[in-house]
């Protein structure tokens, strides 16, 4: 008959956790810039086509995301929306908006 002590556990010294959370390494530079597409592209439905911008802030990360909001035909006159969007250290998005809407083949024009 097996010894039913046999399959108990001591618990009490058993775990080697310490009371310190565990460090992440942070996500790469280029795991936030695909995040960050990824996740804005599902949240508007459309195709997040390129990254303008990117740059650390204090929270994380802040990118401005050129997204294809209307194609037509020829694809120099797709409507072109510029969103800002910012994510946390891990590539979490945390919010995003519209900055300004264009035609693909215009110019942009500086002020």
């Amino acid at each position: 008959m097996p010894n039913s002590k046999h399959h108990e556990t001591n618990h009490e010294n058993s775990d080697d956790v310490t009371d310190e959370p565990r460090r992440r390494r942070p996500a790469s530079p280029m795991r936030i810039h695909q995040r960050a597409r990824a996740q804005l592209a599902e949240l508007l439905g459309r195709d997040a086509e390129s990254v303008s911008s990117f740059e650390q802030s204090e929270d994380g990360w802040t990118l401005e995301i050129e997204v294809v909001e209307m194609a037509r035909i020829p694809d120099t006159m797709s409507l072109m929306g510029s969103y800002r969007v910012q994510v946390n250290h891990d590539g979490e998005l945390m919010g995003y908006r519209r900055l300004h809407r264009y035609e693909r083949g215009r110019a942009e024009q500086r002020r």
